[in-house]
């Protein structure tokens, strides 16, 4: 490097540092240049703060489309599918908002940023099972599997049960059906009327069962094993299996290195349950009436409950649960967990209404929400049995062995009625029934002979019932004496006290014709319940009737009557003839002319009974129709057997004899007692204000 070259490379640095030196800001500008930095930090972060006034439409409608295919959950987001909509909430540490109230703007700007900036990330889930990538498509083929008693059906989309045929048991829809025969087989499940779904919550993504195609493997007849295969050598598998003759079915869930896919803090496996109740009857009103969604408790203590049979329920049961049930009048699914459910649970019935598609052919959709304890390194993490049968007392009685350290109650789904009646049903009345059965009677000769039965073990109180009666029949001209000589609310006291001695010279009791009667009234009202629920009569035809658990509609109207229906039941309209007959030989019995309007109730009563049991069973009403014959025909037989001249003669022999105050006696004297003392001071004080 020569001289000349140094001396020009030096003259530029000066002038550089000249130029800098003479370009430096004064004090007074650097000061403003810093207040200018800080009001635009300001502004940033102001700007940063500013909540969004609304979710995008894209991401709204993103979405909304993706719940539509599978619930979003993650740590962060819970969101689900309601009337095609996303609804749900977003969890951000220990803040939770919900989707409504991120998109309509929150007051805390720093949590609505943030809540928009997750949900915009969730609008990316892609609703898949991304560790069983391998199983998201398919072409769906069945598996059968079957016994003496059921044939079930299995998809290889979502390895559910599409099919549950009863063998022995058909359906029918309308009268025409049983005119004509035309029968058809009883499907519990059919083809989009069931859904089962297990769900897992996995490092990557939410794991559905009911979105995936699973590999079928037959194993005989009576078994099926429902395979896939995941990330990391994961396998899930579901294993279905009959017993011969049984109505039961086995599920077990099996897998091998699922904990590869699943967090440590796994310890449940979510489950979903759905079903479309199918009828099955040609009375579809009192089929309604008598289907719901039932569970129990676990426990050997735990209650069976039920949402009610009428209108849209839903309730939310914090307990644990051992089964629930899909339960029509005389047929169930039950799902039946081997160590329980564990809470809380969802359980939610809804009707169809008459302007609703399916209405014809399903009615009620339940849903159940649950979940069950979950081991992702067990080999068999969790089993079920499914039981697909009749609600027949017998067969469910015998299923409790499923279950060896707790009673299942699986009869509860057979209404027997309230505790005491229950009792008398599953104690009298089911025994004596299946006896009689054994003899291969028809059930119409079967009814007959057990109403003759009962009528014959219950007659000593009919025939307490009767000479009741007649003494007081004999005491009607000194009751009426009685009353002639002691008129007017004045002497009602006096009156009454002259009665109590006249029943207590002769013997006899006012209540004596009441007492035997409600002492009947139990086995009454346990045979009401025990008709409707027998599925021993259903399709069993006698006489004119078709089918002794329905209706026998045989008379058609041109319109419907509110309770009555469009229809008259012979043997509803027989009951109701034999009760205003029976009505008119008690009330002539009596001979009595006081309470005259009373007269027109018991005549109205039979008449409410036939718009009452119009739709209801036909063996119910043939029951009660030969009921009261056989009543009408012992009062007849009491009247030509027992003579009033020997009444009266025994009431005379018994006014000679000492009495002896029984408890009802002292009750009535002591009442009369109080009120003559209450009339006396009730007098003075009349007489006082004079």
């Amino acid at each position: 490097m020569d001289k000349n070259t140094v001396i020009g490379m030096l003259l530029m640095v000066a002038v550089v540092f000249g130029f800098m030196y003479l370009q430096q800001p004064s004090e007074e500008e650097i000061k403003a240049q810093q207040e200018a930095q800080k009001k635009e930090q300001v502004a940033n972060k102001e700007q940063a703060a500013t909540p969004a006034d609304s979710l995008s439409a894209d991401v709204v409608a993103k979405l909304d489309s993706l719940v539509k295919i599978n619930d979003i959950v993650t740590d962060e987001v819970n969101l689900k599918n309601v009337d095609g909509h996303a609804e749900g909430t977003i969890t951000m540490g220990d803040k939770e908002v919900t989707l409504d109230q991120v998109k309509a703007g929150l007051g805390d700007a720093a949590m609505q940023n943030a809540a928009i900036q997750v949900l915009e990330r969730a609008s990316k889930h892609d609703g898949q099972n991304k560790d069983f990538a391998s199983h998201l498509s398919g072409a769906e083929k069945q598996f059968t599997i079957k016994n003496d008693s059921l044939e079930v059906t299995i998809s290889s989309k979502g390895a559910e049960i599409v099919g549950a045929r009863l063998k022995a048991y058909t359906a029918y829809h309308t009268q025409e059906d049983y005119k004509k025969g035309n029968a058809v087989p009883v499907d519990l499940i059919a083809k989009d009327n069931n859904s089962l779904n297990f769900i897992l919550m996995g490092k990557n993504d939410v794991i559905n069962t009911n979105k995936l195609y699973f590999d079928g493997e037959q194993e005989g007849d009576t078994a099926v094993v429902m395979r896939v295969h995941g990330n990391g050598g994961a396998e899930w598998a579901i294993r279905y299996a009959l017993d011969k003759d049984s109505y039961m079915l086995k599920v077990d869930i099996e897998q091998k290195n699922m904990d590869q896919l699943l967090p440590p803090s796994t310890r449940e496996l979510r489950v979903e349950w759905a079903q479309k109740l199918r009828r099955q009857e040609a009375g579809k009103k009192f089929e309604e009436r008598n289907s719901a969604l039932y569970w129990k408790e676990k426990g050997n203590d735990g209650e069976v409950d039920n949402l009610s049979e009428n209108g849209n329920k839903n309730e939310k049961v914090e307990g644990n649960l051992k089964w629930f049930s899909a339960k029509s009048q005389f047929f169930s699914t039950v799902l039946i967990a081997d160590n329980g459910f564990s809470g809380p649970s969802q359980l939610e019935s809804r009707a169809y209404e008459e302007d609703q598609p399916g209405y014809d052919t399903y009615i009620k959709d339940l849903t159940v929400l649950t979940s069950v304890a979950y081991d992702a390194s067990a080999s068999h993490p969790a089993s079920f049995h499914i039981f697909l049968g009749p609600n027949k007392y017998k067969v469910l009685r015998d299923y409790d062995r499923y279950s060896p350290n707790e009673d299942l109650k699986l009869t509860r789904l057979v209404s027997l009625g309230w505790t005491l009646f229950r009792w008398i049903n599953t104690g009298i009345i089911i025994p004596v029934f299946n006896w009689l059965g054994n003899f291969g009677w028809s059930y119409g000769i079967i009814i007959l002979v057990l109403t003759i039965l009962l009528k014959l073990v219950l007659f000593p109180l009919t025939f307490k019932s009767y000479i009741s009666q007649a003494k007081m029949r004999v005491l009607q001209p000194d009751i009426k004496a009685i009353n002639e000589k002691y008129p007017g609310q004045e002497n009602m006291t006096k009156r009454q006290q002259k009665q109590m001695e006249l029943y207590k010279q002769a013997g006899a009791n006012p209540m004596g014709g009441c007492l035997p009667m409600l002492l009947q009234m139990p086995i009454l009202i346990a045979m009401f319940w025990f008709f409707p629920s027998s599925i021993e009569l259903r399709g069993q035809s006698f006489l004119w009737a078709p089918d002794l658990s329905a209706p026998d509609a045989i008379i058609s109207l041109p319109f419907s009557i509110p309770q009555l229906g469009d229809h008259l039941s012979i043997f509803c309209l027989l009951m109701t003839a034999t009760n205003i007959g029976y009505t008119y030989l008690s009330m002539q019995s009596q001979q009595s002319g006081s309470m005259p309007g009373m007269k027109w109730m018991m005549y109205l009563m039979p008449i409410m009974f036939l718009v009452f049991f119009n739709t209801y069973a036909a063996g119910l009403s043939y029951y009660y129709f030969v009921s009261l014959l056989i009543t009408i025909a012992q009062t007849y037989a009491c009247r030509l057997f027992v003579s009033e001249d020997k009444v009266r003669a025994t009431m005379a022999e018994n006014a000679k004899k000492p009495k002896k105050k029984n408890g009802w006696m002292a009750r009535m004297e002591e009442m009369q007692r109080k009120q003559q003392a209450m009339m006396r001071e009730q007098e003075k004080r009349k007489k006082g204000r004079r």
